[in-house]
């Protein structure tokens, strides 16, 4: 499953970073590392983009970047 899939109120642990390059990079580098517990906040009405909260503070990214991630154990918050 992939970070673009979870729904609102649930949270998921990354397992691996996709993407190519600089992209990756950025991923990386936000704090989207393997191991990492995530939530989704919240999703756009139009659902792009979709607000993540992670370590501690919120984060905001395209769908189409959080395609990259691999998550599991999806759970309610």
């Amino acid at each position: 499953m992939t970070l673009d899939q979870l729904a609102p109120k649930k949270s998921a642990t990354i397992t691996a970073v996709g993407g190519i390059g600089a992209l990756r990079r950025h991923l990386l580098d936000m704090g989207l590392t393997p191991g990492t517990k995530v939530t989704v906040r919240k999703v756009a009405p139009m659902g792009d983009p979709i607000e993540l909260f992670l370590r501690g503070y919120v984060l905001t990214i395209r769908k189409e970047d959080a395609a990259n991630i691999e998550i599991h154990g999806v759970m309610d918050v």
